[in-house]
């Protein structure tokens, strides 16, 4: 559960990290990112642990409110899911459509920016 919370977080982040302040940003980018400990942020930036806590657990659900207004992640996860079935059926019935190919290529390309 840990191992997927940290990787929503991160994602999150990536999509919503500008709309943060200079302090949620640092914070959550040493602890989900660094894998900086409470005490290590704390050290620091010279505050609590419980300060450095509660800042993050904030701006966790800021980064979700976010998300829940946006579905900006969740609409990527959707469009990399229609990507991939995309091209698998691509390859099971096109093999040999080589502008099809490239077409799917540049759509992948896409929506990896």
């Amino acid at each position: 559960m840990e191992l997927a919370q940290n990787a929503r977080m991160n994602s999150l982040f990536e999509f919503y990290g500008a709309l943060l302040t200079a302090k949620q940003h640092s914070y959550i980018s040493l602890y989900y990112g660094d894998d900086f400990s409470l005490g290590e942020i704390a050290e620091e930036y010279a505050v609590s642990r419980q300060a450095v806590y509660d800042n993050i657990r904030r701006t966790e659900k800021i980064l979700e409110g976010y998300e829940a207004k946006l579905h900006l992640f969740q609409n990527y996860e959707q469009q990399n899911a229609s990507a991939d079935q995309l091209k698998k059926y691509i390859q099971a019935n096109y093999p040999e459509d080589q502008q099809l190919a490239r077409l799917l290529a540049d759509l992948l390309a896409l929506t990896e920016q």
